[in-house]
């Protein structure tokens, strides 16, 4: 077990660094900006990059700042005048950061992104190396969703998934998720809460302790803190929950003060890093199909580091096409782990629960000797529920 001290310390070790910064800290309660505080952050994340850190901020506030400029006092629920909203705010809110910058000498960059552009690997690839050429140029990276063409099926759901991606990609040792709170907080006597300054990996236990609450301008919660939390902390990267609208606070973290609540597992201290490509494949995919295993099979990938052949696949779910990234669970529903198959749904269900030996007879060829390749897949056993 370590200790709040020893993640507090490598928090302070950190060299690159994700600053989400959320729609409540940069916003009034009336729903307009906070310059003051906008101004005030810009300060302390200069300081951070003039102090040797690669910093890159993933910033809310896009759709706020349409909504002002329109004239409108709540959140649009429909998706073309949240787009709208969004493109007339996303010119704004940049502006503000430009010229907020320039005064501290340093220049931006918007970096608009959409799922698919992670998804797809040479995309992927593009965009990960435009934002480290960035960072090597001393350029601060402004990262948002382009909600202006954005749509269901290709949204993030909120910036603190995007951050924790934009984390994954560029392989940062540090996300800091600033809400207007100082972390997560429990419950005590008296019906008061304390803060929660420690978290060895999230439960579901500690998902109940968050209470959302939901404002016209904003999507986000505790709730998505937390999941992008876990997203990230059993791939080396640690991530902090505080409270962005206390002044100096991302210093404070940076200082290795036990501010806000630090969340990691003993393997991000301890664990190397998964390799960028494994990365993609477990957190830059949305599957599209799912292969339930049977117990043995469960066993031989995660104990004894073996590929999936078809004898241990019990069902499938879903059309997908040869390179596709499934799904992979227990009979229990369990996510065992998450990778590319070799085969289409159509055959896998053909060659489901048979010898290696059999698949030329019952295929007309074989191709693969595996459905899904070790090298090809990410073992996902701490990220259940996900």
């Amino acid at each position: 077990m370590h200790t709040n001290k020893e993640y507090r310390n490598r928090a302070a070790l950190s060299k690159r660094v994700v600053v989400k910064i959320g729609s409540r800290v940069l916003v009034q309660r009336s729903g307009r900006p906070d310059l003051q505080r906008i101004k005030a952050l810009v300060k302390d994340i200069a300081r951070l990059r003039r102090g040797g850190r690669e910093v890159i901020v993933v910033s809310s506030g896009a759709i706020g700042a349409g909504i002002e400029a329109l004239g409108r006092r709540t959140r649009p629920d429909n998706l073309p005048e949240l787009q709208m909203a969004a493109a007339v705010g996303q010119t704004r809110l940049m502006s503000r950061y430009e010229k907020l910058f320039a005064a501290e000498k340093f220049k931006i960059a918007q970096v608009l992104l959409t799922h698919d552009d992670l998804r797809h690997r040479s995309r992927h690839l593009n965009a990960r190396n435009t934002i480290l050429t960035l960072l090597r140029n001393n350029i601060i990276p402004i990262v948002n969703e382009n909600d202006a063409v954005a749509v269901d099926e290709i949204k993030f759901g909120d910036n603190d998934i995007l951050a924790s991606l934009v984390s994954l990609l560029v392989d940062a040792e540090l996300l800091i998720l600033l809400s207007t709170v100082d972390g997560l907080r429990r419950p005590v006597a008296s019906g008061r809460t304390r803060r929660v300054p420690h978290l060895e990996g999230i439960t579901s236990g500690v998902l109940k302790l968050a209470r959302d609450r939901e404002s016209v301008f904003t999507v986000g919660g505790m709730a998505s803190k937390l999941e992008a939390a876990r997203m990230v902390v059993d791939m080396g990267t640690l991530a902090i929950i505080a409270n962005g609208r206390k002044t100096g606070v991302l210093q404070r973290i940076v200082d290795g003060d036990d501010v806000g609540t630090v969340i990691g597992l003993p393997r991000t201290l301890e664990k190397p890093a998964l390799a960028s490509r494994k990365k993609w494949i477990a957190f830059f995919n949305k599957a599209s199909g799912t292969l339930t295993i049977d117990d043995g099979a469960a066993l031989a990938l995660e104990k004894k580091g073996k590929s999936l052949l078809p004898i241990g696949i019990k069902e499938v779910q879903g059309e997908f096409e040869v390179g596709s990234v499934v799904n992979v669970r227990s009979e229990s529903g369990a996510l065992v782990a998450r990778g590319l198959t070799e085969y289409a749904s159509r055959d896998v269900r053909k060659i489901k629960g048979h010898r290696t030996s059999e698949i030329a007879s019952l295929l007309g060829a074989k191709d693969f000797d595996e459905v899904i390749h070790r090298d090809h897949m990410v073992i996902l056993k701490d990220q259940q529920g996900k």
